[in-house]
């Protein structure tokens, strides 16, 4: 197959990245890579959905990740898992003769080990530069249930209308079932049994980088678990915390200890992001030397410096964010050509254990099984937001009272970086915006 061929394939199904910040699929290919590389790292703790995907469909999965590989000429696929995966690691073990190209590459139990970067580093021994690409470097990066959406769009030519979506913590019945895009948070939480806890907090994604949800946001194709969460978890807590309080306690009590600088996994690959000599500065007032404000631009916002590593609970991560999106927001772009410094030794040391992680985040009863359940969820009515990715908005090619079939296109890609958007049920169209889509079921 062309690389151009499977890029149109993949933009009018709408793939794009399902694990991270939604980056579309298509736009990654290039003959440039002699490298692709599959992250079933799970970077978050609590989250099992990539693996039980892959442990369920690891022949399809396996069969598109070489074909992508062939696709665009990289010598080498590689499938990135942790080796506590015990049973999807044997699932890929039964296919990979089939398939000499592929190589699996077991890893340690730490985070943020599905971050991108580091992910490439454990695999590959290559460091991709601070504010880089990873093609530069030679690799691409593939999400599991994204490689698996490429193979419904290719083999069964459905695009993605639907999401696997995590339910755990104060829930009776964890479990990882299949909703279609669109719907919303509540109908996914009830396939979890009864919530277990008073005054319910849905945290959307990750315990270290999600957010806090409301029960009536719709499902997107970036959605990979909810939390559900008494309201006096520590978690909670500090994602409410203001930024203004955040300074004015960094700038009463950091203990400058340097604590989230030498835990922080970007800085221990070399990158020039420095949380405590920005906090140092940013607390003080201090603009007498810039840079530990430039650097912002290359925090990964993983959240070790604020959830882990602060011996006083502060927000490292909140307050470069913060710095981060301001400068984004003045126009000010992150310096171009800055290299890492060599790897020291001293980084092996300095790695988070996600069980230690848990239990400091008071999240380690959590840790149970989340079975998963293939049955696509029935709902009544989609909520189909038109930007669900990294760059411009599809198109909307509808209208009120239009009746659409599953898997139909609803909103064309834009000019630029952009995917399709389909139909996630069967229905009438009852309202259009240049933000959103409305499909009641018949």
């Amino acid at each position: 197959m062309e690389i151009k061929e499977l890029q149109k394939i993949m933009q009018d199904s709408g793939v794009a990245g399902a694990g991270g910040a939604g980056f579309p699929t298509y736009a990654k290919l290039t003959d440039k890579a002699d490298t692709i590389l599959m992250n079933c790292a799970e970077c978050e703790p609590l989250l099992k959905l990539h693996r039980q995907l892959l442990e369920k469909h690891a022949y399809e999965i396996m069969k598109t990740f070489n074909l992508v590989a062939e696709t665009v000429g990289a010598s080498e696929a590689i499938i990135g898992i942790k080796k506590s995966y015990v049973q999807t690691v044997k699932a890929l073990q039964q296919h990979i003769e089939e398939f000499p190209r592929i190589r699996i590459h077991l890893l340690e139990e730490v985070y943020p080990m599905g971050d991108e970067v580091v992910l490439i580093y454990e695999a590959t021994g290559r460091v991709v530069r601070p504010g880089g690409l990873p093609i530069e470097q030679g690799v691409i990066v593939f999400n599991v249930e994204t490689i698996y959406n490429v193979y419904r769009a290719l083999e069964k030519q459905m695009p993605v209308t639907d999401k696997y979506v995590s339910v755990v913590a104060e829930v009776s019945r964890p479990v990882t079932v299949r909703v279609p895009i669109g719907c919303t948070l509540d109908e996914v939480v009830e396939q979890a049994g009864e919530i277990t806890t008073k005054d319910a907090v849905y945290f959307v994604g990750g315990p270290m980088m999600g957010r806090i949800g409301s029960g009536s946001d719709p499902v997107t194709k970036t959605t990979n678990a909810i939390l559900v969460l008494p309201k006096d978890h520590l978690i909670v807590m500090k994602k409410q915390r203001t930024s203004s309080t955040d300074l004015k306690r960094a700038a009463s009590i950091c203990c400058q200890c340097n604590t989230c600088t030498d835990l922080c996994p970007r800085n221990n690959l070399g990158h020039p992001i420095d949380p405590a000599r920005f906090m140092r500065a940013a607390a003080n007032g201090d603009f007498r030397d810039l840079n530990p404000y430039l650097d912002s631009h290359f925090c990964s916002s993983c959240g070790v410096c604020e959830m882990y590593a602060c011996p006083q609970s502060l927000a490292p991560r909140t307050l470069l964010a913060d710095m981060k999106g301001g400068l984004r927001k003045a126009g000010i772009r992150p310096a171009q050509g800055v290299q890492p410094v060599p790897v020291q030794q001293s980084r092996e040391y300095r790695k988070v254990p996600e069980e230690r992680l848990m239990a400091r985040l008071g999240l380690t009863k959590y840790d149970k099984d989340a079975p998963m359940d293939e049955t696509l969820v029935a709902v009544p009515k989609v909520k189909i937001l038109l930007s669900q990715h990294i760059g411009a908005p599809a198109q909307a090619i509808v209208k009120a009272g239009d009746e659409v079939t599953r898997g139909q296109m609803i909103a064309k890609p834009a000019d630029g970086l952009s995917v399709g958007i389909h139909a996630s049920i069967c229905g009438k169209v009852t309202e259009v915006t240049d933000r959103y889509i409305i499909i009641a079921a018949k």
